[in-house]
């Protein structure tokens, strides 16, 4: 003789969405915000660190070497060229490139935590 029974399955925990788990600051939730926030910082503090070798830099290069000091472009000393005029443009693109970085990287979170879940997930629920 044969026994069977209905189908038991395990207790399955409910799948909460990412953004439920951030908005009640979960362990969960607090993991994927502190990881797009070290993300953001690291971008800021290499942006930081170039501009601050750059500003740094030049002055000590026209300081150090008088024959890039002593160079003209169209009767205008070098260094006038560089760090009145030129800068400038380059400090707004380098704003630019950080926005741009910053805006990708919270794409990249926002695309993270809205992913539906995967085909296998959905093929055991009944």
């Amino acid at each position: 003789m044969l026994v069977t029974g209905p189908r038991t399955r395990a207790v399955r925990r409910p799948r909460y969405p990412v953004t439920r788990e951030i908005d009640e600051q979960t362990g969960l939730g607090e993991a994927y915000m502190r990881s797009l926030v070290r993300t953001q910082l690291r971008l800021a503090v290499r942006l930081c660190a170039v501009l601050a070798v750059v500003v740094a830099g030049l002055p000590l290069l026209f300081a150090m070497v008088p024959a890039v000091r002593e160079q003209e472009v169209f009767g205008v000393p070098l260094p006038w060229v560089v760090l009145g005029g030129l800068i400038y443009p380059w400090f707004v693109g380098c704003g630019w490139w950080y926005v741009r970085q910053a805006e990708r990287n919270e794409a990249d979170f926002a695309e993270l935590v809205d992913r539906s879940p995967s085909a296998g997930d959905r093929a055991d629920d009944p």
